[in-house]
C-alpha cells in the first residue's frame, strides 16, 4: 500500500520526504487554511520539495460544474502532470470527474462515505476514491469494513480506480486498511510517525550501542575496516 502524507506544513513535508518512503502529499481546503498566506506560492513550494514525479493532490474550491472543470485544469497546468484534482462525491462532482478523466486528468473523488459513492466515482473514471475511515467510525459505521467492501467491488469489476484511504486517528487503522488490499492511504504526520515508533525498538538500539561500546569503546565498525 502506497503511503501519502496528509499535510501542507512545509517542515513536515521536508522531513517526511527526506526520511520516509512517501509517494506524495495530499491537501484539502481545511489543511491549506491552517497555513495561510499566499497559498498558491505555498503549493508551488510543496511541489518543489517533493519534485515533479511524486503525487500532489489539491482540492477544487469551485462548486459548479463548469467552474470545477476550469479550476481543475488550472491546477494541473500550474502544478504539473502528477497533480491529482480532488473533487467531492456529489452529483456535480461526478459529472466533472467524468469530463476531466476523459481528458486524461487524474481525479481523486474525496469525502467518500459509502461503497455506493465509490462505485459511482469509479464508473465516472476517478483515478482514486478517498473513503474517510475515522469519520465513518464517528458515525457508528465500520470504516475499515467500508474500505474492504469498496476494494472487493473494485477487484470484482477489475477497474483501475484505486482506494486512497483517508481520515486516520490511529496507526492501527492504517494497518487494518492495508490488510484490505487498498492501493494507498493518506496519513497525517503524527500517525505516520507512530507507524515507525516503538519503545522496544528504541531499547534494542540502545542495547546494541551499550554492548558495542563495552567491547570496543568509541570505535565504529567503519573505523576498523
Amino acid at each position: 500500500m502506497k503511503l501519502i502524507l496528509d499535510t501542507a506544513n512545509l517542515d513536515d513535508i521536508r522531513y517526511f520526504n527526506t526520511y520516509y518512503p512517501i509517494v506524495g502529499v495530499t491537501t484539502n481546503p481545511t489543511i491549506l487554511s491552517r497555513e495561510g498566506g499566499d497559498i498558491v506560492a505555498h503549493l508551488h513550494e510543496i511541489r518543489k520539495i517533493i519534485g515533479d514525479e511524486k503525487e500532489l493532490h489539491i482540492q477544487v474550491t469551485e462548486t459548479e460544474y463548469e467552474a470545477i472543470v476550469k479550476e481543475a485544469k488550472m491546477i494541473v497546468k500550474a502544478f504539473g502532470k502528477k497533480s491529482f484534482v480532488k473533487i467531492p462525491a456529489t452529483d456535480i462532482g461526478l459529472r466533472a470527474t467524468k469530463t476531466l478523466s476523459d481528458e486524461g486528468i487524474g481525479v481523486t473523488v474525496t469525502a467518500v462515505l459509502s461503497a455506493g459513492q465509490a462505485l459511482l466515482a469509479a464508473n465516472a473514471g476517478a483515478a482514486y476514491v478517498a473513503p474517510y475511515v475515522s469519520r465513518l467510525e464517528n458515525i457508528c459505521e465500520n470504516g475499515v469494513e467500508t474500505v474492504a467492501e469498496i476494494q472487493q467491488i473494485f477487484d470484482a469489476a477489475g477497474c483501475d480506480t484505486e482506494i486512497l484511504a483517508a481520515s486516520f486517528k490511529t496507526a492501527r487503522e492504517v494497518l487494518e486498511v492495508a490488510l484490505t488490499g487498498a492501493g494507498a492511504a493518506t496519513v497525517a504526520a503524527d500517525v505516520m510517525k507512530k507507524l515507525l515508533s516503538h519503545t522496544t525498538t528504541d531499547t534494542s538500539i540502545a542495547g546494541f550501542a551499550a554492548d558495542w561500546e563495552k567491547a570496543f569503546g568509541k570505535r565504529t565498525l567503519g573505523s576498523m575496516l
